[in-house]
């Protein structure tokens, strides 16, 4: 068992553009070419969790989420590095597409893609980090059993506090977070 870094995509990994596709428009969000030199250069496997209710909303088919993995990868690769795996839950409770118009244990803040991820990885998540831009990554997080930082971006606009939803850290983009989390677990 090991630890692993696992990573929000839309406002944490990427800029946040909703619904985004296309991977012409997929941007590192700032800081997140350094955060991920770091996390490579630690030898850490780095994994993305990411709610894609797109699909479940009728935005744009399951198959478009391949063309994001792959470019998703490309931009890794930029950086030196490589995910060990990218994981969507493409369900809405409200959603238009009946295949994936359901409650599910994979949408955070529920702990599934996380846990189906250590299941196949074999991470301790009690030594791992989750990192997002909003509560329900943190909570997602916690409920897994990992420590959980938040990117206070501006992309929480909720603020609804209650258990599990307190960031261990709280950081203003990727870069910053990952110091603060190599110094958590490598204090001088």
């Amino acid at each position: 068992m090991r630890p692993a870094i696992f990573i929000d995509k839309d406002g944490t990994l990427l800029d946040d553009v909703p619904w985004n596709v296309d991977p012409l428009k997929m941007r590192l969000a700032p800081g997140a070419l350094d955060a991920l030199r770091l996390f490579s250069w630690l030898e850490l496997p780095i994994f993305v969790i990411s709610n894609q209710s797109g699909v479940a909303l009728g935005k744009f088919d399951l198959q478009a989420l391949d063309r994001v993995e792959a470019r998703l990868r490309e931009l890794a690769a930029e950086a030196g590095a490589s995910f060990a795996g990218i994981y969507w839950c493409p369900h809405h409770p409200r959603g238009v597409v009946p295949e994936f118009t359901r409650a599910c244990e994979c949408r955070k803040p529920a702990p599934g893609l996380l846990l189906r991820a250590a299941r196949e990885h074999g991470i301790d998540l009690s030594q791992s980090w989750f990192i997002g831009d909003i509560l329900d990554d943190v909570e997602a997080g916690h409920r897994a059993g990992c420590r959980s930082a938040l990117i206070d971006n501006g992309n929480e606009t909720e603020w609804l506090k209650g258990v599990g939803r307190e960031p261990d850290i709280v950081a203003k983009d990727l870069y910053e977070a990952a110091i603060a989390v190599v110094n958590a677990e490598c204090p001088a």
